[in-house]
């Protein structure tokens, strides 16, 4: 069994090298492991230091492109080189190597086909009270769009068999961490958590700039991620809600035409027509939208099968 530890870098020179040391160099079950280092668009000495700490293979993107399609090509040039598991871990040296044992048992053992490693957010002191909430808010909203049980949504420290990295596109330019979990669980992959611990932090985190950026951010992950894999319901909740709204002022015209005056009150009967055109219309979208998203899985299927031949 071949594992694969892949590293997305952006200029990542300061910590690469402990972070590669403190992989580990064997494991119970695991015939192969190779470090895949991702240089995504990197200025300073990155590649020089993969090379000199002796990673297997470097690939690297001629400008950056973000962590998310980092992340990405980092799976497609593992299942390329033949891994049967990949292991996705930060530059900045945040998980401890010898955690990546303990998430790709549940892999080995068959047992689930994702595993994200668990931070101990509580203990955590490097996080502020707001950051502890917005975690655990996020990845609330996470289990709940995803159906599954994930209990740190936003962690990079993961790993992946052959057929859930195969199964897993990232639409995102931004983060991979809270659509993959989405799409996976609606591509029926069986993910759990394991509790994993964490390094003192080395320097702040470069996705994002601030709270406000994150939240921002994240949410914009999860509304498009749920419109994606779960278009009926969301664009259907929303036509709903627009039909709602038009026939209460329509049934009030109504109302007045029949046992009062309706004629100074021609405003609800447009406002109401108006919203409740909105909300058929929106209904309507929302079925053909399903028909795309049941073609998609079609042709998800048949790239599977293609996937499994090769």
């Amino acid at each position: 069994m071949k594992l694969i530890i892949q590293i997305p870098c952006f200029n990542e020179q300061e910590t690469l090298s402990a972070t590669i040391k403190d992989l580990p160099k064997k494991i119970k079950k695991i015939k192969k492991i190779e470090i895949l280092v991702i240089d995504d668009g990197s200025s300073d000495k990155t590649v020089d230091i993969a090379k000199k700490n002796g990673v297997h293979h470097i690939v690297s993107h001629k400008k950056n492109q973000g962590l998310a399609r980092a992340f990405e090509t980092g799976l497609r040039e593992s299942i390329s080189l033949g891994a049967d598991i990949i292991v996705n871990t930060d530059a900045d040296n945040q998980y401890y190597g010898s955690d990546i044992e303990k998430i790709i048992n549940p892999i080995i053992s068959n047992k689930a086909d994702i595993v994200i490693g668990s931070r101990p957010i509580k203990e955590h002191k490097e996080f502020s009270l707001l950051k502890k909430f917005l975690q655990y808010i996020g990845s609330y909203v996470v289990r709940f769009l995803s159906f599954t049980d994930v209990k740190d949504a936003p962690s990079g420290f993961r790993a992946y068999s052959r057929i859930a990295a195969q199964k897993i596109h990232v639409f995102s330019n931004y983060t991979y961490t809270l659509e993959t979990i989405i799409q996976a669980g609606h591509s029926g992959l069986n993910i759990i958590s394991v509790p994993i611990r964490v390094n003192k932090q080395t320097r702040p985190s470069r996705l994002f700039k601030g709270n406000f950026q994150y939240i921002r951010r994240s949410i914009f992950t999860m509304i498009r991620s749920f419109a994606i894999y779960r278009p009926f319901r969301f664009f259907g909740f929303i036509g709903i809600f627009f039909v709602f709204i038009g026939i209460a002022p329509l049934l009030k015209f109504i109302y007045l035409y029949i046992y009062g005056d309706a004629s100074g009150h021609i405003q609800s009967l447009i406002f109401g027509s108006l919203f409740l055109s909105l909300g058929v219309f929106t209904i309507i979208f929302s079925f053909l939208c399903d028909l795309i998203s049941v073609n998609r899985k079609l042709l998800q299927k048949i790239n599977d099968r293609l996937s499994d031949e090769n």
